[in-house]
């Protein structure tokens, strides 16, 4: 069943509550950031698999280092870093294994869980094979921005980066898409289903009981 978030509460209250024992509202944290992400960790990774994997260790390190937040930035903002650095981590790994020497590589285009998108198929094909050829630098930066619709501020703090280099690097990614592509991208283009979502819920919460 869909968890019903109460949009009264912040993230300050949420972590309150959760540190006190309210565990279970641990499930709304989760509900409330799963899109986020899972479109930054699929910017990186490019495989739903090992992103479904990452956000579960996210969330896990989240929650058992919750006591250390100490709201020097928002919440969510520290939560995307731990993402991040979990995603990196595990793009680490796979480079090991796989001696990747450029960490784009061929673009993987995951068929198992197809995407909601108001365009036609053919289109979102394109759009994600498009995304998917933008070195990773570029592509994050883009995903953040324009698919998930982070603030520059919030995005230099995930990534620390200076506001300059932000500006930059999303300029040159919409340079390159805009050398194959005439269309928008849809912000439906990366949607984590329902389904999805309370596999990761169901998995963290059992963690974490």
């Amino acid at each position: 069943m869909a968890i019903v978030i109460d949009k009264n509460l912040s993230d300050g209250e949420l972590v309150t509550r959760i540190l006190s024992g309210e565990k279970h509202l641990f499930e709304w944290i989760m509900t409330k950031y799963n899109q986020r992400l899972y479109r930054i960790g699929v910017a990186i990774l490019h495989d739903d698999a090992e992103v479904e994997e990452v956000m579960q260790s996210a969330y896990i390190k989240a929650y058992e280092n919750m006591r250390q937040f100490e709201g020097k930035s928002s919440f969510a903002t520290w939560l995307t870093r731990i993402l991040i650095n979990e995603a990196l981590m595990t793009l680490k790994k796979r480079r090991a294994f796989e001696s990747i020497d450029n960490i784009v590589g061929e673009p993987r285009i995951e068929s198992q869980h197809p995407m909601k998108t108001i365009l036609n198929d053919e289109l979102s094909i394109m759009l994600k094979n498009a995304i998917a050829q933008l070195p990773t630098k570029y592509r994050i930066v883009f995903m953040m921005r324009e698919i998930e619709g982070m603030s520059i501020a919030e995005t230099t703090q995930c990534l620390l980066l200076s506001e300059a280099n932000v500006k930059v690097r999303l300029n040159r990614a919409k340079e390159m898409l805009r050398n194959q592509l005439s269309h928008y991208v849809s912000p439906d283009l990366y949607d984590f289903h329902l389904d999805r979502c309370e596999r990761i819920r169901k998995n963290v919460m059992a963690m974490i009981s």
